[in-house]
């Protein structure tokens, strides 16, 4: 009788257990017959685990759950019993409030993404969405309610189609709207979210949809798409997703879960690397040869609004953000002499010479954005941008230390430099922000405060190369501001010149910020950098791919063998993928030993591993014109700027600032060598 009792016990706990692990997922299926528009039907669970509809299918559907801790593993198999066109739809209802909800799309959508105009995806146009997986950086759905704490995530489960030897595909449609059918087999699925009751609920399945709208270039969304799969008679298909659930103190805090719970589960490892980072550099070189440009007063690599195919320079200059035009000159210079190549140093010596002639406002600003074939403008016509401004100090205080290093001095430079950080210590509001955009005269052209951190840096390495604390309290107040208006708030917007919005560079330049304050204060303080360096860290690594985006067959970058791990989306507004990355490795890597977060340590091997994927050189050119011209419009998902679409570039491109990212990457003692003075 007690073993009978403890056997008893033991089957009415488990059944309990399998209760509570037991998710609610709503079913939906689409067939369709070509020609004909969609039937669709709801599904229900049958005990046997059967999804049946009210009248006979020609498909049998099945589900199981199996609990793992604190996740659920859901399985879909289908069997078609005659030829079948067909789409599974799936949700998973919560009793979240719409209104306390924010939601997580890796890459993105973030919060509600209010930051969008309505021209972009965003609750402005809808508060339901759905979208094609290889969109995202990681192929999953999130919401947190702000009311209990509480989330949830469906991830899906891509290793259950590696595990069986399954290489990703994709597949071409004919149509970008509408009922498709994809013309091969695709692997790709959606997620999303549906808030039409006032209750969230998350959604997903195969293939792949996409509503209320279809984002497909910027600023443009179309009518939406629902694509169909084709399965045999006899054939069958098993589609696998992860379920979480988990308690979380904030936003921030279920971004930084969800990250690391994709890293557990999608476990990117690094690639073989095509060249060694000596063996890039030797390439990109070739960029400082063939962009140079000397006809004009200012002198300048092009970098900005080049073709592809043959990559001819332009008059566009503009000295940081995509041009980077300093930071390049340096670069020549420095592996010039490296090389013991004199025309680089030539051209690097040119334009430091130029600018500091020409460069200048009368009240000491860059001048920053120009056709230059119409001459440089008037300082009554300037409108800076404290992300360029900042940008071009940078580079001029690493040439400046790297000049005095070989004995060479540059006095003028140096006063140019304290004027313009003094400057910026005048513009300094007074809640600790900068404006985005402003005149010469100081005055405002956009206030808002998204930029402020690309400052900090710049004010950390002034104090370092003249003394002057009064730069290192500047410094603190953008991050006090950071620590207040961003951070606690998890709101990364408006870094990004050429967008407004939700964007990866504006969590870069948190990472960065804060990390230079941390590398020149000690004990308690110190480590509050750190913590802040931390947390700004997932944001801006969530915007990193930790998957491999698939390709149909004549899309280029699949014919490559371009895998998407390790490139990062750009912004909400922007969604393709790029090499941005400047100084963020190394500091995650720091990150990683300070903090013993070591799936830190991972990405930072996949990050440098994948970014010399599509390097253009003489005997594989990439799609690219010139060797070294590096891309920058990567087009990975159903997107692109009006030209190509996924698979391809848009026909004109800015390699400037895609050479000096992948020049900070391969050259990590830099920045560490400044703040440490070794």
């Amino acid at each position: 009788m007690k073993k009978k009792h403890t056997f008893l016990m033991a089957m009415l706990l488990a059944a309990v257990c399998q209760m509570a692990t037991a998710v609610n997922v709503n079913y939906q299926l689409s067939l369709k017959q070509p020609g004909n528009d969609a039937r669709t039907w709801n599904l229900k669970a049958a005990a046997d685990g059967r999804l049946i509809a009210d009248t006979p299918l020609p498909l049998n559907i099945r589900q199981q759950q199996v609990a793992d801790g604190d996740e659920v593993r859901l399985t879909v198999t289908l069997t078609a019993e005659k030829d079948v066109y067909f789409n599974l739809g799936a949700a998973i209802p919560t009793s979240f409030a719409t209104d306390d909800c924010d939601f997580f799309l890796p890459g993105f959508w973030y919060h509600k993404n209010l930051r969008s105009p309505r021209e972009a995806p965003s609750f402005h146009t809808s508060k339901s969405w759905n979208v094609r997986e290889d969109r995202l950086s990681s192929p999953l759905t999130g919401v947190y309610d702000a009311a209990s704490g509480s989330s949830l995530s469906v991830l899906r489960n891509y290793s259950f189609i590696s595990s069986q030897s399954s290489p990703l595909q994709d597949a071409l449609t004919t149509h970008q709207e509408g009922e498709v059918i994809t013309s091969g087999t695709t692997s790709l699925g959606y997620v999303g979210f549906d808030n039409e009751k006032g209750k969230a609920a998350l959604t997903f399945g195969y293939p792949y949809v996409e509503t209320p709208r279809r984002y497909i270039r910027k600023l443009t969304l179309i009518n939406p798409i629902t694509a169909f799969a084709k399965l045999k008679k006899g054939e069958k298909m098993e589609l696998s997703w992860i379920i979480r659930e988990d308690k979380v103190q904030d936003y921030g805090d279920f971004v930084a879960h969800t990250w690391l719970h994709c890293m557990n589960r999608l476990n990117p490892q690094p690639l073989q690397p095509l060249f060694t980072p000596d063996e890039t550099k030797a390439q990109l070189a070739n960029y400082f040869r063939k962009a140079y440009v000397d006809e004009f007063a200012l002198k300048f690599h092009s970098g900005h609004g080049l073709r592809i195919d043959d990559c001819k320079p332009v008059d566009h200059v503009q000295l940081g953000f995509c041009g980077r035009v300093l930071l390049n000159g340096f670069n020549a210079l420095e592996y010039g002499e490296l090389t013991g190549d004199a025309e680089l140093v030539r051209m690097g010596n040119a334009i430091f010479d130029s600018w500091l002639e020409h460069g200048f406002t009368a009240r000491g600003y860059f001048k920053e954005d120009m056709h230059i074939r119409n001459g440089i403008p008037a300082d009554k016509d300037c409108v800076h941008s404290i992300r360029q401004q900042s940008e071009a100090v940078y580079a001029v205080l690493h040439f400046l230390r790297y000049e005095k290093q070989h004995g060479r001095k540059h006095k003028e430079w140096e006063q140019k430099m304290r004027t313009l950080l003094d400057n910026m210590v005048t513009l300094l509001k007074d809640d600790g922000h900068y404006p985005r955009k402003y005149r010469d005269d100081d005055s405002d052209v956009d206030a808002s405060g998204g930029s402020t951190p690309s400052a900090t840096s710049t004010l950390v390495m002034g104090y370092k190369y003249f003394g002057d604390k009064r730069y290192l309290e500047a410094a603190k107040r953008t991050v006090d501001y950071l620590e207040r208006e961003i951070i606690s708030k998890s709101d990364y917007f408006s870094s990004t010149l050429d967008a407004n919005c939700e964007d990866k560079e504006a969590a870069i330049s948190a990472v960065t910020a804060t990390y230079y304050l941390a590398m020149v204060t000690k004990k308690q303080e110190r480590q509050h950098y750190i913590d802040l360096c931390k947390k700004a860290a997932f944001f801006a690594l969530s915007w990193y791919y930790l998957w491999d985006v698939p390709f149909a067959q004549g899309q280029m970058l699949g014919d490559l063998g371009f895998k998407s791990r390790g490139w990062s989306n750009v912004s909400v507004e922007n969604n393709h993928v790029d090499v941005f990355v400047f100084e963020l490795p190394h500091i995650v890597k720091w990150l990683a030993q300070e903090t013993g977060e070591q799936q830190f340590a991972q990405i930072y091997d996949v990050i440098r591993s994948s970014l010399t994927q599509l390097l253009p050189t003489t005997e594989r050119l990439c799609g690219i014109g010139v060797p070294g011209f590096n891309p920058e419009v990567v087009q990975h998902t159903q997107w692109d700027y009006g030209r190509n679409g996924k698979g391809f570039y848009n026909d004109i491109f800015a390699p400037g600032w895609t050479v000096a990212s992948l020049w900070e990457l391969f050259s990590p003692e830099r920045t560490t060598g400044f703040l440490t003075g070794k």
